[in-house]
C-alpha cells in the first residue's frame, strides 16, 4: 500500500498516520519511502523525531522527511523540534503519530488511518484531497 500511496506524492506532499503502536505506521512509512528510491534503511525515528532520506520523484530528485511525534507534547514541541519546516516546500513529509500534533497537520495532507484488525491483518483508511485521484 506504501508503494501505491507513493503514486499520488509530488513535491509539498504530507503524509498523516495515525494509529496505535504496532499498527504499522512504520512499515507504511517504509513502502512509501521504497517506492521513491530511498535506498538507506529506513528505521522509525522514535528518538531522532526527523529522519531525512533522498528520493526521487518522477526523475526529480527530492528529500523525504520522516517525522515521529510519538514523543512530542503536541504543537509546540513539533515547531521546537525543527519539524514543522519539513512541511510544504519541494520535500515530502512522512508524520507518525499524527495524532499528537493535530494543528501542525497542514489542510492537503493525506491522512492514513491503521487499524489492527488481527495478528496479521490491518485495516486501512485513506482521506485524501479530491484532486489527488486517491
Amino acid at each position: 500500500m506504501g508503494e501505491r500511496l507513493a503514486r499520488a506524492l509530488g513535491p509539498g506532499s504530507v503524509v498523516a498516520l495515525y494509529g496505535g503502536l504496532g499498527a504499522g505506521k512504520t512499515r507504511l512509512a517504509k513502502g512509501i519511502a521504497r517506492a521513491l528510491g530511498v535506498i538507506d534503511t529506513v528505521v522509525s525515528p522514535t528518538y531522532t523525531i526527523v529522519c531525512e532520506y533522498g528520493a526521487l520523484v518522477r526523475g526529480r530528485a527530492v528529500s523525504l522527511y520522516h517525522i515521529d511525534a510519538y514523543r512530542l507534547r503536541g504543537d509546540e514541541d513539533f515547531e521546537s523540534a525543527g519539524a514543522l519546516e519539513c512541511l510544504g516546500g519541494e520535500g515530502i513529509a512522512i508524520i507518525e503519530w499524527s495524532e499528537r500534533v493535530p494543528e501542525s497537520i497542514p489542510d492537503h495532507a493525506i491522512k492514513a488511518r491503521i487499524e489492527v484488525s488481527g495478528d496479521q491483518s490491518r485495516v486501512l483508511r485513506i482521506c485524501a484531497p479530491a484532486d489527488m485521484g486517491l
